[in-house]
């Protein structure tokens, strides 16, 4: 390095003493002809120089060289990294342990606005569902206390009919060609009807097959005209109200 030193700065002194012998040598001529050689004289030094400098640029050159070889091997070092990264990428990949974990990471939380929503519908969807159980609970009891009401006053009202009954039962028949027997008539048959239009009817029982569910039977009687189980006498007529009974029909019957 001591050597290629010197070698520089012996270039260089010899530049600048060509340089100095050309301007003095150009200050010095007169006229064209001085001119010219002058000219020539600076043109030879600065080749001088020139090669001078081409000579000692070797060693320059070879340290770009070096530096161009340290490049290729930061380059080649940086390609390694790179494929080592994409190895590992892809190990991660084909790794099931990672896939769960994306598949099974913590979800998202809900804004609270959201939760809130879902909170007031799931309250409202609950209230309504209760007062709707209330509303139907609340018509069935009203429905059942309206029923139970009609047939305690239902159950009142037939004794009077009961004696209405016996009372044109026991008239013969000049008695109910009289204005009193047909009066009594024709409000028996209006109560009669009256109870027909809010739903009472009487049970049907004479020659019917018994049935406890709407008949009492107090007596019993054998009768080979009749089949068995069959109702022959009535002694006090039923009612049924609605689809519910009132009072049962007494009956006796037969075989």
């Amino acid at each position: 390095m001591s050597e290629q030193m010197s070698k520089e700065d012996m270039v260089k002194e010899a530049v600048e003493e060509a340089k100095a012998k050309a301007a003095g040598e150009t200050a010095k001529a007169d006229g064209s002809g001085e001119n010219g050689a002058g000219a020539e004289g600076a043109d030879t030094a600065s080749e001088t120089a020139n090669t001078a400098e081409n000579g000692a640029n070797p060693a320059g050159n070879d340290a770009d060289a070096q530096g161009n070889e340290a490049d290729g091997d930061n380059a080649s070092d940086m390609e390694a990294d790179g494929e080592e990264q994409q190895e590992e990428v892809s190990g991660e990949e084909g790794n099931p342990k990672a896939e769960k974990k994306k598949l099974f990471g913590k979800k998202n939380k809900k804004d609270k606005k959201d939760e809130k929503i879902d909170e007031l519908t799931d309250r409202l969807t609950r209230q309504m569902a209760e007062f709707d159980n209330f509303r139907k609970r609340t018509e069935k009891e009203k429905t059942q206390m309206y029923e139970i009401g009609a047939k305690d006053i239902i159950e009142k009202i037939l004794p009077v009919v009961d004696n209405f009954e016996r009372g044109l039962a026991s008239m013969n028949e000049e008695e109910k060609e009289t204005p009193f027997a047909e009066g009594m008539e024709k409000i028996y048959k209006q109560l009669m009807t009256t109870l027909e239009a809010i739903g009472v009817k009487p049970i049907e029982a004479v020659g019917q097959e018994f049935n406890p569910d709407f008949h009492n039977a107090v007596m019993h009687v054998e009768d080979e005209e009749l089949g068995e189980n069959i109702i022959a006498e009535e002694f006090q007529k039923g009612y049924v109200y609605r689809d519910s009974v009132v009072r049962h029909s007494m009956v006796k019957v037969a075989n």
